[in-house]
């Protein structure tokens, strides 16, 4: 991976697998199994994605298969039930549809993701039409970067700007994602700004430092 990725487009997959509407039960289900996935985008007319059906809408059939619930049961667990006798795509899946823009920071997916507890959003443009894919998984590409690469950026986008050669020389080391920060600077009050600087690198594990002020040289 190539530079920095900051976007949902250098992530996500372009190749997806979808349904329409009336797609019936168990093609759904068939391929899901077939294509080792949690969910499936719904479309309609042109590729716009209506909606989302997931293994947790399927579940509900088998669940209460063979089942007679009572009324308090009924009452608490009334979507469930619906979706027990739901036979196609637009009756099962959860409507209006999780997703994410292709130009949306990888962060802001990943907050979408947690919040709405969901493992894959659809990608899709500003009118609605699919485009990809966005997994957890893909999310984590971030961290295959190498410590080369998080080196470099760290040194052109934060040391670079903040601590201007040679007045401050501050070497910059990454192990396994984590980088350290060595040398002598003259405000360590920046020490925060910094820290937060380089997290926001995409593909930093963390950051430790070994700053020493550089009027006092005591270390901070």
């Amino acid at each position: 991976m190539n530079g920095s990725p900051h976007t949902v487009s250098d992530v996500m997959s372009h190749t997806v697998v979808a349904v329409g509407r009336d797609a019936p039960f168990k093609e759904i289900v068939r391929l899901i199994e077939q294509w080792k996935v949690s969910a499936l985008p719904v479309l309609e007319g042109e590729g716009r994605v209506v909606g989302v059906v997931s293994e947790a809408d399927l579940l509900p059939k088998e669940e209460f298969r063979d089942s007679d619930p009572d009324r308090f049961v009924q009452r608490r667990r009334l979507p469930d039930l619906a979706k027990a006798g739901a036979l196609t795509a637009g009756e099962l899946m959860s409507t209006p549809a999780v997703t994410v823009h292709a130009d949306a920071p990888v962060a802001q997916a990943a907050r979408i993701m947690a919040q709405r507890k969901v493992k894959r959003l659809p990608v899709v443009s500003r009118e609605g039409l699919l485009e990809g894919i966005v997994s957890r998984v893909d999310l984590l590409k971030v961290f295959l970067r190498t410590d080369e690469e998080l080196a470099q950026e760290v040194r052109r986008e934060v040391v670079a700007p903040l601590f201007p050669a040679p007045l401050e020389p501050v070497e910059v080391e990454v192990s396994d994602g984590v980088v350290t920060l060595t040398g002598r600077i003259r405000d360590t009050s920046l020490v925060p700004v910094v820290a937060r600087a380089v997290r926001a690198v995409e593909g930093v594990v963390d950051v430790t430092f070994h700053l020493a002020n550089g009027s006092s040289g005591e270390p901070r």
